[in-house]
């Protein structure tokens, strides 16, 4: 068995005298879309950015592709440009330049970080944008998208740099439920294509049809993990179980961003 493109070893990190994450271990392998899940504070949207090189953590090991993170530190020079081309992160909420159109938005990153000749990156983002049926937005502002339009332009941005790893942080936040299937589509299309993603997700329907692996933090701990329907159908884990019954699980649920992250 070839070894996981993503590899969190016993990672902790504390803020004073609270555990944000506690001994996590996860492993994420190419074709996997693994959906992270745990209530508001439970420390998912962390794990995305201590995976994206964003937030330092105090022990344990992250690798992506074989290139390790060090512990109490960012990468940074070299170190940073080659993590950061095994992982793109698709926010929340997006994050476009509202000032460059959507096409500039997808080949600002290859052009200023690989020295890409515009026309090549062009070429590419536009081949991306087809790819994610919001070519004919192309020369669109941030403000003329929809939120779906404006969620597909952000995931081109991230795969503009070609990363094997796909972090999105509650993609389905804004998305009324045609948008949500169609958003399940594209993500099993990058599954099939031999990416990993990394999915933090409140969303039990949208995880029952997207995630090949569900995996619920609490406290910053995994409690509980394995396939959607068995996670989802028939939770061991306290903590599991109220997550889904109180609500947090359901389409269209009162989502709030995690204040612990």
């Amino acid at each position: 068995m070839s070894a996981p493109l993503l590899a969190l070893e016993n990672v902790t990190l504390r803020r004073g005298d609270r555990a944000i994450l506690s001994d996590l271990t996860l492993a994420v392998s190419r074709g996997e879309i693994v959906a992270l899940m745990a209530p508001s504070g439970g420390g998912k949207t962390t794990v995305l950015r201590v995976v994206a090189g964003l937030v330092p953590f105090d022990a344990g090991a992250v690798s992506v592709g074989g290139v390790a993170l060090a512990a109490g530190r960012l990468p940074a020079g070299a170190e940073a440009r080659a993590f950061r081309r095994q992982v793109g992160l698709v926010f929340q909420q997006h994050f476009l330049f509202d000032h460059l159109t959507a096409i500039e938005n997808v080949t600002l990153a290859p052009v200023r970080v690989l020295g890409t000749p515009r026309g090549d990156a062009e070429e590419r983002a536009l081949r991306l944008l087809t790819s994610l049926g919001v070519e004919a937005r192309a020369r669109a502002l941030p403000r003329e998208l929809s939120g779906g339009e404006a969620q597909r332009v952000a995931i081109a941005r991230s795969l503009a740099m070609d990363p094997p790893l796909l972090l999105m942080d509650e993609p389905t936040a804004s998305l009324d439920p045609a948008r949500r299937g169609e958003l399940a589509e594209t993500l099993g299309k990058l599954g099939a294509e031999g990416r990993a993603l990394l999915v933090t997700t409140h969303d039990v329907e949208f995880t029952r049809r997207v995630a090949t692996r569900v995996v619920v933090l609490a406290e910053g701990a995994i409690v509980e993990e394995g396939r959607p329907d068995d996670v989802l159908g028939r939770p061991v884990h306290p903590a599991t179980r109220h997550l889904l019954q109180s609500g947090h699980g359901t389409p269209g649920a009162n989502l709030r961003t995690e204040k612990a992250t």
